[in-house]
């Protein structure tokens, strides 16, 4: 099946269900057998049936049933958030005396949890330029155990060279793990060019309407039981409610993100005309540095880029803009209906390469409005950072 073919009917079984078409909401803790002898079955976890509520009913079944549908994986784990689909998939991966490789344009969460958790327990990180490709070989050591890519990169929207990064990790030994959340399997199949897990905040596209916070992750067979052991292990646990809300958001991400695609190429256009902007970092746009690999090896763009401004304008005609934004709101994730415009702090993202950008930066998520009433709504901002400068 075509992609927008999966997204509609993958993880529907409507004749299990008296012939409805979504997935009831099973919610459960214990779960009742039918006699000792399936009771005591050794393998019921791992042969996905229901048996407990922590690990999941027929309602997250389905959910994890349609993603690996377009992630083309061996099996998916839910999780609370992104972040906690991050963190499981590295826990599955190292120990006391590894060594992880992380591209210094990672989520900063990510970040935090390798400085403030890993290193407590003796896991070593070391950051790397994201546009190294093949040359992180350099880096690789025999205790390397993963190594993190994200593309693009968070806040600065540089592209990383997966497949070459993969090939080398997986000489040396690694595993790669990868956060595809602003692509979704929509635009990139992580697992179809070298990567072993990929991560998702379901909370930004799959969801799409800003009401539940989820994550996801899917591991190819190899590394599939080691990460359904960190799920088992650490009491990994989602609500079948927040479950069918990813699903009744997955049925329509293809026409939404198509939409956030639009929108977003076209307000990066005319941004980058724009006298008030240095530089839009989109990798959809030609002059972008990494659109040579975001054209090779994505198919589409989400509505998610970054603004770096002309030095000029100080923090309170930045905030001036900002205030009083009628169709841009200021608030953290993104991925939604809803447009966002938030600034952003590079210097504290970053420990192994300069920004070299002197003008404050922001980032701009396009929503489902009207492109003109966006347009309208930031030539009027625009009107206000001029007259507070």
């Amino acid at each position: 099946m075509k992609k927008d073919t999966i997204i509609t009917h993958a993880g529907l079984h409507p004749l299990d269900n008296h012939g409805v078409v979504n997935p009831p909401i099973y919610r459960a803790s214990t779960v009742l057998f039918a006699d000792v002898e399936a009771f005591a079955a050794p393998d019921k976890p791992l042969k996905g049936g229901t048996f407990y509520g922590r690990f999941g009913t027929p309602t997250q079944k389905s959910l994890q049933e349609a993603l690996l549908a377009l992630e083309g994986g061996h099996d998916c784990m839910l999780a609370s958030s992104g972040l906690a689909a991050i963190t499981a998939a590295i826990l599955s991966r190292v120990g006391a005396g590894d060594h992880v490789l992380m591209p210094d344009t990672v989520y900063g969460p990510t970040r935090g949890f390798c400085q403030r958790f890993l290193r407590r327990f003796q896991v070593e990180t070391t950051y790397y330029d994201p546009t190294i490709g093949s040359e992180i070989a350099e880096l690789m050591r025999p205790e390397t155990k993963v190594v993190f890519v994200e593309a693009p990169g968070s806040y600065t929207f540089e592209m990383q060279d997966i497949p070459a990064i993969a090939e080398v990790a997986h000489q040396g030994g690694a595993a790669v793990i990868m956060d595809n959340t602003w692509a979704t399997p929509v635009f990139f199949r992580p697992l179809d060019y070298g990567v072993d897990i990929s991560v998702q905040a379901l909370t930004k596209y799959v969801v799409g309407h800003s009401d539940v916070m989820l994550g996801s992750a899917v591991a190819n067979e190899e590394h599939w039981p080691d990460l359904y052991d960190i799920y088992w292990k650490l009491g990994y646990s989602v609500s079948p409610d927040d479950s069918w809300l990813a699903l009744r958001g997955l049925r329509t991400m293809s026409v939404r993100l198509a939409r956030h695609q639009e929108t977003g190429l076209k307000l990066a256009h005319w941004l980058a005309a724009r006298p008030e902007i240095e530089r839009v970092l989109h990798p959809g746009l030609p002059e972008d540095p990494g659109h040579a690999i975001w054209q090779r090896d994505f198919s589409g763009s989400s509505g998610l880029f970054g603004l770096i401004l002309k030095p000029a304008y100080s923090a309170e005609a930045q905030a001036a803009m900002l205030d009083n934004m009628q169709h841009f709101g200021l608030g953290y994730s993104w991925g939604g209906y809803e447009s966002l415009l938030v600034p952003t702090n590079i210097g504290k993202l970053r420990s192994a390469t300069e920004w070299p950008a002197h003008g404050r930066t922001w980032r701009l998520h396009a929503g489902l409005e009207d492109i003109d009433d966006l347009i309208s709504d930031l030539e009027a901002g625009f009107a206000r950072l001029n007259a507070a400068a």
